[in-house]
């Protein structure tokens, strides 16, 4: 087997997702040696010439751009990196495509699913690779939960609960806009931690425990006003600080979210526990390497929670890294991804999750900021929703 084809890569961004990117593409070959495709660092992309000089001597770009077009117009890339703020995805994603370039796009995969739509229809109209950064699903403890799902051990489900936690926005002095605050602007992000960070707990859960029909959500912003870094004026603030809600998932079971930057003392606190009939599992992101376990069947005098210890060489991914009882941590699930997109390259199929899929997130996320705003339930259908307020618009007007 021939191991050495080229993926050239052209990444837009330099900020922290860059980083982690970049990290991915260099080490990849050095765990996955039998891989086929080698990543080729071959431009990078910001509007700071300095700045983007920097970080490709820093991390092994041979060349450097300050207009993203450039980068896509280049016959020398392969495939593009969005690690852009969100107001940006669909652009560069839609343009990449359409000069046949693949796309790689950091989560989420837009600002609205109305952006999002448009990314899938160009990406499936060129018929090019394509993947969103959905990191998580790369942590060993969690494509170990995947397969214990899968397996039907925990038997039928009735829960799925998780939070992401964060405090890093209480200072009511954080202007919003900026390359640092960026995600403080809903012009920029499109939504606050509701796609920042309960858009990774939607694609877990709907990874594990199947689609999410419904959901009813509250909101809340905290700090209605803050200085705009463009402007430097006080400015209303239109992203959610805070965002929870309960939602049925297709499979009959309930699911509990909660995500927040306003909990002083969690930094990533990134939990998910999935309760079974037979069983149930949890995972904590603080510590990754563990999966905990509870099985029924167990009548010892010692039931209780097991903790697996995720280090084995037969558990996900394990094998390419150190021995047993050693861990890996965040930074290894982004070197997972790309050896998980160059292993589709060679063998043809879609490397998970690909924009149709990241596609459901999104609906999800829109149907928890429309659920909040009407204080009700949404489908998370949305065809399905306009379907259903057109026929009501109809029997409004038989009735007038």
């Amino acid at each position: 087997m021939e191991n050495n084809k080229k993926l050239r890569i052209g990444l837009i961004g330099t900020g922290f997702m860059a980083r982690t990117h970049s990290n991915g593409y260099n080490r990849v070959k050095n765990f996955f040696p039998e891989l086929e495709f080698s990543p080729v660092l071959k431009a990078v992309c910001s509007r700071n010439g300095e700045k983007v000089k920097a970080f490709a001597e820093q991390w092994g770009y041979e060349s450097t751009e300050t207009d993203w077009r450039a980068v896509v117009a280049r016959d020398d890339i392969d495939a593009v990196d969005i690690c852009t703020p969100n107001d940006m995805h669909a652009e560069i994603a839609i343009a990449a495509a359409e000069a046949g370039k693949m796309v790689l796009c950091e989560k989420p995969l837009a600002r609205t699913l109305a952006e999002a739509k448009q990314m899938v229809d160009a990406i499936e109209k060129a018929g090019v690779k394509n993947t969103v950064w959905y990191n998580y699903r790369r942590v060993p403890a969690v494509t170990l939960a995947k397969q214990i799902v899968d397996s039907g051990k925990l038997g039928r489900i009735f829960h799925y609960r998780a939070n992401f936690l964060q405090d890093w926005t209480i200072n009511a002095s954080l202007p919003q806009g900026g390359a640092a605050t960026w995600r403080l602007d809903a012009d920029a992000a499109g939504s606050g931690v509701t796609g920042d960070l309960l858009a990774h707990c939607i694609d877990t859960a709907m990874w594990l425990n199947g689609g999410i029909k419904d959901v009813s959500a509250v909101t809340e912003t905290f700090i209605k006003e803050r200085v705009h870094q463009s402007t430097g004026k006080m400015q209303k603030v239109s992203i959610d600080d805070a965002c929870a809600f309960f939602c049925h998932f297709d499979n009959g079971s309930l699911g509990l979210f909660e995500s927040t930057r306003y909990a002083r003392g969690h930094k990533a606190l990134y939990t998910f526990e999935i309760n079974g009939e037979n069983a149930s599992i949890r995972w904590d992101l603080h510590d990754l390497n563990r999966l905990e376990y509870f099985d029924n069947a167990d009548d010892s005098i010692v039931k209780g929670w097991s903790s697996i210890h995720v280090t084995d060489g037969d558990q996900p991914y394990m094998d390419k890294w150190w021995v047993p009882g050693l861990s890996i941590g965040y930074e290894h699930t982004f070197v997972h991804q790309v050896a998980d997109f160059l292993k589709s390259l060679e063998r043809g199929g879609v490397c998970s999750p690909n924009f149709r899929e990241a596609l459901e997130t999104q609906k999800v996320c829109q149907a928890v900021l429309e659920s909040a705003s009407a204080g009700s339930w949404k489908n998370t259908d949305v065809e399905w929703r306009k379907k259903q307020e057109t026929e009501k618009e109809a029997m409004l007007s038989e009735e007038v």
